[in-house]
């Protein structure tokens, strides 16, 4: 088992950056591909990025991708989202999740592969 507690959110301005962390405690992080997901208000929950259990294989949502940076450090239990560019249609809570028994190179993106979750953080992009 593992427990995620997400940090970083805050309000910004449109074209702002914000750095999410997700630090993990528990069970071996290198054990879990590791995930951001984001909810807004009257939304269903969406997959935002992904990363493999080594790091070396990473996957965005389209509406993200050269916006939005995952990364871990295996050595700290952590798990970043760099998020630039902001926009209004950003705004959301934004959730860690953890995948366990997923293969070393590979990024899911469904959420019923995750199993463990954090409480989310919430981020606001104000136009």
């Amino acid at each position: 088992q593992v427990q995620l507690v997400e940090s970083g959110g805050g309000l910004v301005q449109a074209g702002g950056s914000l750095r999410l962390s997700c630090a993990a405690s528990g069970r071996t992080f290198s054990s879990y591909a590791m995930g951001w997901f984001r909810q807004a208000p009257g939304k269903e929950r969406e997959f935002v990025t992904g990363i493999s259990r080594s790091g070396g294989s990473t996957s965005y949502a389209d509406s993200v991708k050269g916006r939005f940076t995952i990364s871990r450090d295996n050595a700290k239990n952590t798990v970043y989202l760099q998020m630039n560019s902001l926009k209004p249609e950003d705004t959301a809570v934004y959730y860690c999740a953890a995948a366990w028994g997923i293969g070393w190179g590979s990024t899911p993106e469904p959420s019923y592969d995750y199993r463990y979750w954090g409480q989310g953080t919430q981020v606001t992009v104000s136009s």
